[in-house]
């Protein structure tokens, strides 16, 4: 019941975590699609431009104000909550999810770093982060946009680096997807919302309004626009273990963020000229280039090292005493993997991923975390395994993402062996 009620709490918090996530990143859209298709013509006095738009059957005229009107409306619609409830809900996904199963998901299998380590370091660096940020933007850096926002870009690349060296890959990502969203709630709830508060007060008390605070806001707010697609993609990135499951999972996180960089900075610059068009065919040449680096190297060979070793051990014990070959008999690797034709045995596939894997994957999983496959994979029938290879390829052999936290304790010999067994053809027979 325990596993159930955690899987409809996860369910809940990240619809609600995406239904603001979409109001917020839209209203940042849309609003970033105004500024730069305001007509900016002969404006009226007082104005810095006005448009007109026709949507859902109705036509609007909006202007923008330099800096206010005269007199303030009675209403006036503020864009905030959109922000705060998309990051409250994200950490408490990020709780739920990994700080309640530190060791499945966000502790790198094999790792010696305590569970309250981990989590302390999670929540340190997001603390951290947002002052780091802050403290470069009201530096004299933040005179120079452009050598700011790669100065930003070199430490969050630098952030990457250091999650994947004390996290799982998908743990890794989601943290800086988290460091990312904490600076951008940070510059709506410490910046961007004092500045447009000052700016209502200076109106209503007929004082002339500064227009230094309304010029940071513009920037962090800036900030935020080109923010949105590399926390995007870490959103959906848990269903592409190709990215964070690959060694070098940090730098295709770097590539992958500089590709949605350029492309949002087309969208916000297409109002001006065509300049940045190239951006999108060297986006799409990017993504081509990082599926090519990113495919699997397994190469078909012969049993590795390892395996022969064993065997020889098993042999040796089978030699010396009963016990110890007994002993031998019962370890996974000493059993044979290979047909009197020289292929991968089947038999024994079958038998590590009953072992390994339908533990969670399979109709009626006997892991008390899952009441269901996750993913509704089970991997039950031979049928099943075979139909499943390329995932399994891709989730056990060339990440090594899967068994989640390795809890089953699948050996590198084990993977091996699956490796050469789908390499081979995958066959039942």
């Amino acid at each position: 019941m325990e596993a159930h009620l955690t899987e409809w709490l996860n369910l809940s918090i990240r619809w609600v975590h995406m239904i603001t996530g979409i109001a917020w990143i839209g209203a940042s859209f849309y609003f970033v699609w105004l500024e730069n298709n305001l007509n900016r013509k002969n404006p009226r006095d007082g104005l810095s431009g006005d448009l007109w738009a026709i949507h859902g059957g109705g036509i609007y005229h909006l202007e923008k104000y330099k800096l206010a009107p005269p007199k303030m409306p009675d209403n006036l619609h503020w864009f905030k909550w959109e922000a705060y409830f998309t990051w409250l809900s994200g950490v408490a996904l990020l709780t739920v999810v990994f700080y309640l199963n530190p060791t499945l998901y966000l502790i790198a299998p094999g790792s010696d770093l305590a569970p309250a380590a981990a989590i302390a370091i999670g929540v340190g660096a997001l603390i951290a982060g947002w002052f780091i940020y802050d403290f470069l933007c009201d530096s004299p850096l933040g005179k120079t946009p452009a050598l700011l926002g790669l100065v930003l870009f070199v430490l969050i690349v630098g952030a990457s680096w250091g999650f994947t060296q004390v996290f799982s890959g998908r743990g890794a990502y989601i943290h800086v997807g988290a460091l990312i969203g904490t600076i951008m709630v940070g510059n709506v709830f410490r910046i961007i919302m004092p500045a447009q508060r000052a700016l209502v007060k200076a109106i209503e008390e007929n004082r002339t309004p500064d227009p230094v605070l309304p010029a940071k806001g513009l920037l962090r707010s800036r900030h935020n626009n080109y923010f949105t697609l590399p926390v995007l993609f870490i959103m959906i990135s848990n269903h592409f273990p190709s990215t964070y499951g690959s060694q070098y999972n940090w730098l295709i996180l770097a590539g992958i963020a500089v590709i949605a960089v350029l492309v949002r900075h087309y969208f916000n610059t297409r109002h001006d000229s065509n300049k940045f068009a190239w951006t999108l065919p060297a986006g799409a040449l990017g993504m081509i280039c990082l599926a090519f680096v990113t495919a699997p190297n397994y190469k078909q060979a012969e049993p590795s090292l390892a395996v022969e070793h064993s065997n020889e051990a098993a042999a040796s014990a089978t030699s010396e005493t009963p016990a110890a070959a007994a002993q031998q008999s019962a370890a996974p690797a000493a059993a044979p993997a290979q047909t009197s034709n020289g292929s991968t045995s089947f038999d024994k596939v079958h038998s590590v991923i009953q072992e390994r894997c339908t533990v969670c994957h399979s109709a009626k999983p006997t892991s008390p975390m899952f009441t269901a496959a996750p993913g509704g994979v089970m991997l039950d029938t031979p049928q099943q395994i075979q139909m499943l290879a390329p995932k399994i390829q891709a989730q056990a052999v060339a990440s090594q993402i899967m068994p989640l936290g390795n809890i089953t304790q699948m050996t590198q010999e084990e993977r091996d062996l699956i490796g050469r067994w789908i390499a081979q053809g995958a066959k039942t027979q």
